[in-house]
């Protein structure tokens, strides 16, 4: 039996890994699929690639039901991301109660680990905050770009840089050994990005994919989404 395929973006990878073997119990299927930039996973979507379930920023999953490609009644939010910084569990942890804190914590870093800054949620505020700090140019060849948050705090794990910091959102961060949360950014660096799940309008699986978003969502679960860096709604 074939699994169930989803699109997710990679803040949701750790919260749907924990409910994996829940999911399996009542339906017997595996979840497979892609976890990624929300943009990519979009684009995926609209290009053919066959997908059951989204879990995706709410505005782009109400474009995606606009486009006809997500089913709107389905619709239900997961719950909140923050934009949070990362060091190497070994390494001091970095305040950044303010944005000038910030600034200077991301000056004094020989290496900053970020997702897509033209794809992801949190690479594209990234790319922002840098500007609105007006240090993007100076950091630039320090940036270590990859396609989402938790590919690149892994490669932060084995960075050889002496004083590595990355930003992205809190589920990647929690997720990925060696690494650890060292704080959300600060009041008007901050972003708190709303997840929401749906079913696609060309699943051969509905039923499935409506029990795996009620698992996501269930009041039962919210120590779960906690645990994996969901704020509730």
């Amino acid at each position: 039996m074939s699994g169930l395929k989803i699109l997710s973006g990679g803040a949701a990878q750790g919260l749907v890994g924990s409910l994996a073997g829940k999911f399996k119990a009542q339906t017997g299927l595996d979840i497979t699929g892609d976890f990624g930039a929300v943009g990519a996973m979009a684009d995926k979507l609209r290009s053919g690639t066959p997908a059951d379930i989204l879990i995706l920023t709410s505005a782009l999953i109400a474009t995606l039901v606009n486009e006809k490609l997500a089913d709107g009644a389905s619709v239900e939010n997961v719950g909140k991301v923050e934009t949070a910084l990362a060091v190497r569990d070994a390494d001091p942890s970095v305040a950044a109660p303010d944005a000038a804190s910030l600034r200077a914590a991301l000056l004094a870093a020989d290496a900053i680990f970020v997702p897509d800054t033209k794809a992801s949620t949190a690479g594209i505020h990234v790319a922002k905050v840098l500007g609105q700090l007006s240090i993007a140019d100076e950091v630039a060849n320090r940036l270590k770009i990859y396609p989402n948050g938790a590919t690149a705090m892994r490669h932060m794990v084995s960075s050889d840089a002496k004083r590595p910091i990355g930003c992205t959102q809190a589920t990647e961060i929690i997720a990925t050994k060696g690494i650890k949360l060292s704080g959300v950014l600060p009041k008007g660096c901050d972003l708190a990005t709303t997840y929401t799940a749906a079913v696609t309008t060309k699943t051969l699986r509905p039923h499935e994919a409506r029990i795996l978003i009620d698992l996501l969502t269930a009041r039962d679960h919210a120590t779960l989404r906690a645990q994996a860096g969901f704020l509730e709604i």
